[in-house]
């Protein structure tokens, strides 16, 4: 079965989350060889003053990627950030997604993020604006609201298909409650019977079990992974095959997961350089660490690596050296 977001009809449904500071090109390119079946962007400033730094730059760099492009921009001016989606249009985004669940605190400060969903009316202009600016579908991705006390997602989506927006993205959590606890599908299940527009479910989905449990539990048209995929970008194909109900694949082999680990440097040094590539490196390395068995007690050998000749060598000591053991995504 597949997703139907406007005109695209995805491959699957199976999407990544756009994680700022992790959904970079080379993390998007890999999880979509994977199966990912829509790759959205991190989230991107509507403010284009901001738009000339080395962050905004990369963040904007979509050369080679295939797939449908999905562009997500954050923002709490209506005009400000209807411009940005045509510019980014005007770029190549074949769908904007509007950012109204990020929890950080940098971010919501800003009035940005989930600290919208606290103004429904600012919300609704800024759909409209947006919809209106631009040909091409758009997303939103929320939280279930402010706070345990005031979830709001359902008049969100309300509000959201009233504007014409062609999806809409719900993490099980509140803008209060970060990344603590466990996610509820309750909200995405309640939503997903009061809407005609497509609903992707996200939230603690690191399995392709809990992604078939959410799914069925909810009723959503599709699922979104985000820190399931950290250290595993190859989770799209069991749950694929999952949700499809095909044969699920057998476990990759520990060589292909070192192969795979080295491609995905070499990806991190081209696209950042040297010192950026180096310290991007890091972060995901310390994921695959997580995933791996036997490789955590080898951890600060691939944290201390100040270049990307040692710090590439390391990783394939550490993990070239494992059993030759099928490890399951």
């Amino acid at each position: 079965m597949s997703l139907q977001i406007g005109p695209y009809r995805l491959a699957g449904r199976t999407l990544l989350a756009p994680m700022a500071g992790i959904c970079d090109r080379p993390f998007r390119q890999l999880c979509h060889q994977f199966g990912a079946a829509l790759c959205g962007a991190e989230m991107l400033t509507s403010d284009q003053r901001l738009w000339h730094t080395a962050k905004s730059q990369r963040r904007m760099d979509h050369q080679g990627e295939s797939g449908v492009r999905a562009v997500q921009l954050a923002g709490s001016e209506p005009a400000q950030l209807a411009e940005a989606a045509q510019l980014n249009v005007d770029l190549g985004a074949q769908i904007i997604d509007i950012n109204l669940g990020c929890p950080a605190k940098k971010v919501c400060n800003r009035l940005c993020g989930s600290a919208l969903l606290s103004d429904e009316s600012l919300v609704g202009r800024l759909l409209e604006a947006v919809v209106r600016a631009v040909a091409v579908p758009v997303t939103i991705k929320i939280r279930t609201g402010p706070d345990r006390d005031s979830r709001n997602a359902l008049r969100i989506a309300q509000l959201a298909e009233q504007c014409g927006i062609a999806a809409i993205a719900i993490h099980g959590r509140t803008r209060a409650d970060l990344f603590k606890g466990e996610a509820e599908y309750d909200t995405i299940r309640a939503v997903k019977a009061a809407v005609k527009i497509p609903v992707i479910a996200n939230g603690d989905i690191r399995s392709a079990a809990q992604a078939r449990y959410v799914l069925e539990h909810t009723g959503a048209d599709a699922i979104m992974i985000g820190r399931g995929a950290q250290g595993s970008p190859w989770i799209f194909r069991t749950v694929n095959a999952e949700l499809d109900s095909t044969e699920i694949p057998a476990p990759l082999l520990q060589s292909a997961i070192t192969a795979l680990i080295l491609q995905h440097l070499e990806s991190l040094y081209e696209f950042y350089g040297e010192y950026t590539g180096v310290r991007m490196a890091r972060k995901h390395l310390g994921w695959y660490c997580q995933r791996q068995p036997d490789t955590q007690s080898r951890r600060q050998e691939l944290m201390a690596a100040e270049d990307s000749v040692s710090q590439f060598a390391a990783a394939r000591r550490v993990f070239a050296g494992m059993s030759e053991t099928g490890i399951a995504a």
